[in-house]
């Protein structure tokens, strides 16, 4: 991961955000962790913008939706107390250092919030006399102390501003003697390596050549590439993009195309501010998930190699059974020579022969291919056992016992080991659940660690996403109002004279509008409609199969009551013929769009929905709570979804989801 930001990506970072958050209102601040802040802000007529700012790493706008602490810490409090509701009025880098200052106008007040990005970072607020409010981290230092109370003072600088710079104070490096160029370019201008070589690259000079050996024509094509690329960042004239090495990693993330990345694969984005919020967010994610699943992938392990000896313990066991199965077998099937055999040894031995005259008479009548002598393999005679070899199965039988006695020995053996087999199994199977178990666990901490990258906001919502909508399989925008006053300005402000108008036949319904824009729906789009207003009319919460809607034109909608009656508040009067759909089933469904890195949550008609994705779950009126309900429906969606997609779905917004169940309760249709 990239290790710090530098005094270049500031510059562009602060170029694009002047325009962004300048006069923009803070709406409310939230502290995810230590270090990190998050400003909600808004502008007139523009979407709601996040801020977000980490002490010695990072600032940028966000489009991700980063899960908020349920209680603020008490320097998030203090911040709220201070500077909500109020305007930032400016921002700015300051001397080309990695420091950033907000400046704020809040409560008839001037507020400064500096932010440093080097080091450990820090977060300071500043008041009108510059005195330190508070800070994220009080310090005292050698330079300087960021004490409350005390006066506010930026740190030494680190180099030389070069935005300030003409090219004769440039000359001045020359006097650092025998230090490298690339070296002195660092500390001179406070650049960092990888920039200081990049101006060495562009300006085709040795990155070794020492200070005093410049002459005045390497110097200028330094100073001269120096300037064209801040110039660069001046007019916001960047190419942001991710830098991506053959393995596909994302190694870092510049304002610009760089020489010393030629050889690597770059990712374009449209500003500098959204790549610094992918590459951090995807990177951040990505460390965390590393550090969050190592215990649980220690224990994963673990179970793997108890599952792989209980894997070997039941071959085991099943080989065992399956031999003393075939020995048990094999003594019956040869039952009258093996007890003949075993008479004639116990019959030679009584005869006061020795154990080793025994032996040798069964081997030399074996090597004539005698039975029952054939079987015969050797004896020890300390224990009585006698070793045999029937059917490719050598096996021991004991003297001292019977043919059936050997025989039912080893089918008992069977028997015990069967009854282990069984134990192992069970053990078997419990270990895989340990391990299923322990795959859900860490699928799902990856999830929820994986919110802000895979839940990516819509940066820009239209203005029709304030109402209930869905687009028709016809393509036509449908608009619902969520409740009397949303019907109200859909009807005056929204609907036009080619437009059509819907309306569940029940007290309690929402207006439909059709927009037309001078297209004559058909009879699908007419149906699509009709559904739409039924699922959100009374009669969900109701719980009714079905509802009367129907449709007339725009005309026919009117705020003037019949003479002598009066009309409630958003209310309207429908005049002339009412065209009817009769019988509209209670139906929506729920899907999800996905493009590139962005998903969306649609809903609506069936007929509408599939016409646009496959991934979708149809539900109608029931009793589940929509809470309830709406994690069904997104466990669901992730089961239909590719596995590559899974994790991104089970990281969705469930209050989005909720959105589009209609009155809040339903039942899952399977």
């Amino acid at each position: 991961m990239k290790k710090e930001v530098t005094s270049f990506d500031v510059a562009a970072m602060v170029t694009e955000l002047k325009q962004s958050v300048t006069d923009a209102w803070i709406t409310n601040i939230y502290q995810t962790d230590y270090k990190t802040l998050i400003f909600k802000l808004h502008k007139s007529d523009q979407p709601a913008l996040n801020l977000l700012i980490k002490a010695g790493n990072r600032l940028h706008l966000t489009s991700f939706a980063i899960e908020k602490p349920p209680k603020p810490s008490g320097f998030c409090m203090t911040l709220r107390r201070y500077l909500r509701n109020g305007k930032i009025r400016d921002i700015e880098q300051h001397e080309f250092e990695r420091i950033v200052t907000l400046r704020i106008r809040a409560q008839q007040e001037e507020f400064q919030l500096v932010c440093e990005l080097f080091g450990d970072g820090n977060i300071i607020q500043v008041n009108a006399q510059n005195k330190i409010l508070q800070a994220l981290s009080y310090r005292r230092m050698r330079d300087r102390n960021i004490l409350r109370n005390e006066t506010f003072q930026y740190p030494p600088p680190s180099g030389k501003n070069p935005f300030k710079m003409e090219r004769k104070d440039f000359d001045e490096i020359k006097s650092l003697g025998q230090i490298e160029i690339v070296k002195a370019l660092a500390r001179f201008l406070g650049v960092g390596g990888l920039y200081a070589e990049e101006i060495l690259l562009r300006a085709k000079i040795d990155k070794n050549t020492q200070c005093n050996a410049l002459g005045t024509t390497e110097l200028d094509s330094i100073f001269n590439v120096l300037k064209q690329m801040l110039s660069k960042i001046e007019k916001n004239d960047t190419e942001p993009a991710i830098v991506v090495d053959e393995k596909g990693e994302w190694v870092d993330v510049v304002p610009f195309r760089l020489e010393k990345y030629s050889a690597f694969q770059t990712k374009s984005y449209p500003s500098f501010n959204e790549a610094l919020d992918s590459y951090y967010t995807e990177k951040g994610v990505k460390e965390k998930v590393t550090t969050t699943t190592t215990e649980i992938e220690q224990v994963l392990a673990q179970q793997e190699r108890i599952l792989s000896k209980q894997q070997k313990t039941m071959e085991e066991l099943e080989q065992e059974i399956r031999k003393n199965k075939e020995i048990g077998n094999a003594i019956y099937a040869h039952f009258g020579e093996l007890q003949l055999l075993i008479q004639e040894i116990m019959n030679i031995k009584n005869a006061g022969k020795q154990w080793s005259d025994i032996a040798a008479l069964l081997e030399e009548t074996k090597k004539k291919g005698k039975p029952p002598a054939i079987y015969y393999n050797s004896i020890d005679p300390k224990n009585s056992i006698l070793q045999l070899t029937i059917d490719q199965l050598t096996f021991p039988v004991n003297l001292r016992r019977s043919i059936q006695e050997n025989a039912a020995e080893y089918y008992e053996k069977g028997k015990k080991a069967e009854k282990r087999l069984e134990g192992a199994e069970k053990a078997f199977e419990e270990t895989k659940q340990k391990i299923t178990e322990l795959e859900r666990q860490k699928t799902e901490k990856i999830a929820e660690i994986s919110k802000p990258i895979f839940q990516k906001v819509e940066k820009r919502k239209v203005w029709y996403e304030k109402f209930r909508w869905f687009h028709s399989s016809e393509g036509f925008l449908v608009l619902g109002g969520k409740d009397a006053m949303q019907n109200e300005i859909l009807v005056k402000k929204h609907m036009e004279p080619h437009d059509l108008v819907f309306h569940a036949d029940i007290v309690g319904a929402p207006f439909v509008v059709v927009k037309t824009e001078g297209r004559t729906p058909s009879e699908q789009t007419i149906k699509e409609a009709s559904e739409f207003a039924a699922a959100f009319s009374r009669a969900w919460k109701e719980m009714f199969s079905a509802v009367d809607v129907y449709w007339v034109h725009p005309e026919q909608v009117s705020k003037t009551p019949p003479t002598g009656q009066f009309l409630a508040k958003s209310s309207f009067m429908i005049y002339g013929k009412k065209n009817y759909l009769r019988q509209v089933q209670l139906r929506t469904v729920i899907g999800i769009l996905m493009k590139e890195e962005t998903i969306k949550i649609i809903g609506g008609p069936k007929d509408a929905v599939t016409s646009q994705t496959s991934l979708y779950v149809e539900i109608a009126p029931g009793e589940q709570p929509s809470g309830t309900l709406a994690k069904q429906v997104r466990e669901l969606l992730a089961q239909k979804a590719s596995k590559h997609s899974q994790e991104s779905i089970l990281g969705l917004s469930l209050e989005e989801i909720q959105n589009f169940i209609p009155s809040g309760k339903g039942v899952v249709l399977q």
